[in-house]
């Protein structure tokens, strides 16, 4: 059976630009003019504000049951649009298949964090 490659190697320096930030779900709701199923999910960084995103996390959660979640995200991607939505951060998930398949679920800590705490 051959094993799965990693990607490229990066440095530690490649590392260090991406911003990853802890923070807390405020609201999420359903978003019908995206491609694939998704949310429109706004959530709370502390000092850096309230960003949005467009995640496609509907096969494991309900909008109702994301609210309060804290999930991890990268905060200094540039903006970008999807459908009539401005996405402005990238939330964290993993796939609970091999490879890129399956559900995802999303990346958080296992107790609580200020919002807005960098992941290092």
């Amino acid at each position: 059976m051959d094993l799965p490659k990693a990607l490229a190697q990066a440095s530690i320096d490649d590392f260090f630009q991406l911003d990853l930030r802890v923070g807390t779900i405020l609201r999420a709701e359903p978003f019908a003019k995206a491609r694939k199923p998704a949310y429109k999910l706004w959530i709370d960084f502390g000092p850096l504000g309230v960003r949005q995103s467009s995640a496609q996390i509907t096969v494991r959660y309900r909008p109702e049951d994301l609210a309060g979640r804290q999930v991890v995200a990268v905060v200094n991607f540039p903006p970008r649009k999807v459908a009539d939505f401005v996405s402005e951060v990238l939330v964290l998930g993993a796939a609970d298949q091999p490879g890129d398949q399956g559900d995802i679920l999303l990346l958080a800590p296992d107790a609580y964090v200020p919002d807005g705490n960098r992941i290092h």
